[in-house]
């Protein structure tokens, strides 16, 4: 396991800038939502950031893949992808990253291999695996990151994807964020297990559980979960974390109390890595206020942009059609 001083101040201060980012394009859309200028649903990341920044971090993007879910906001800024483009797609636009036509649940970017967001639960995890196929077929140097939430965990589509994996030893690696609701309902009274890395041994893979609130323990565990994969061993993590805000914008959240609210805001991860770059020396005070003042205008230009572009033509809606 990685301490903090095995990383260098670049690598932790990118990953700081790009968790501040996301809770900051949350926290706008958020608000944009409320003033209808968003439609649709709307899941945010609130709270997760340490899961896909430390996962992505890992990353090459000219040759790995990432598959994710409908809470895919997060994912998409970790990989890189224009706050602007995004949140044009939220509002609806022709400049946003899927043309205004997939919304929040369906980001997407080839260009840097993100396969985007997946609306139906679990549907995106045996793409994944299709994904790691061809990898492995054509014999290229890559892997695949599958995000999911812990409500995927009992889909069929999970096990058969897995078995499969396992089967044609596959470089995948499955990041199950486990947040702890699915939905509404607590994972505990709907899981034989609580731990879900276990149920990788039902398969014969590799399977590890860590804090996804701390961005570089994720860093550390997908480091070496892809090294295992690339070698023909797919990885199940289990990270668990927690999401601040509903399951979707409608949600009120009345099914957790205050208490444990607080409890894991209390646990934040952006705060867990100011702290341990603050205790080093490697970050200021004034160097925070800097980055997060920088998030929050990059995220102002971005609505800007959104509410400034077109609305899609009439005739996109018979374009990217495949028959």
């Amino acid at each position: 396991m990685y301490k903090i001083e095995d990383f260098d101040k670049e690598l932790l201060t990118e990953m700081l800038k790009k968790m501040i980012l996301i809770r900051r394009f949350e926290e706008k859309t958020a608000q944009m939502y409320g003033l209808r200028k968003i439609g649709g649903f709307l899941h945010l990341y609130i709270g997760e950031e340490a899961v896909a920044v430390g996962a992505i971090s890992r990353l090459d993007l000219k040759k790995d893949y990432i598959f994710t879910t409908y809470r895919d906001h997060g994912h998409a800024l970790a990989a890189g992808l224009e706050p602007k483009e995004l949140m044009a797609e939220l509002f609806g636009k022709i400049t946003g990253c899927s043309k205004g036509k997939g919304g929040s649940m369906h980001f997407f970017d080839d260009k840097l291999n993100f396969m985007g967001g997946n609306g139906i639960v679990g549907a995106h995890i045996p793409l994944a695996a299709g994904a790691a196929l061809k990898i492995k077929y054509l014999e290229e140097d890559g892997a695949v990151l599958c995000f999911f939430g812990d409500g995927a965990i009992h889909q069929g589509s999970f096990h058969e994807a897995l078995n499969l994996s396992k089967i044609w030893n596959l470089p995948v690696v499955y990041i199950c964020e486990n947040n702890q609701y699915g939905m509404g309902t607590d994972f505990k009274r709907v899981s034989s297990v609580e731990d879900f890395s276990v149920m990788a041994n039902s398969y014969g893979m590799y399977g590890e559980q860590v804090n996804g609130m701390d961005v570089t323990e994720v860093y550390s565990a997908v480091g070496k979960a892809l090294e295992k994969a690339k070698s023909g061993i797919p990885v199940l993590l289990e990270a668990k974390t927690y999401r601040y805000k509903g399951h979707s914008a409608s949600d009120p959240a009345k099914y957790r109390t205050k208490e444990e609210l607080e409890n894991y805001q209390n646990q934040d991860p952006i705060l867990i890595l100011k702290n341990k770059m603050t205790e080093k020396n490697i970050l200021t005070e004034e160097e925070y206020i800097k980055y997060d003042e920088n998030a929050k205008k990059t995220v102002e230009e971005a609505v800007k942009f959104a509410e400034e572009s077109p609305e899609p033509d009439l005739n996109e809606l018979y374009t990217d059609i495949f028959i």
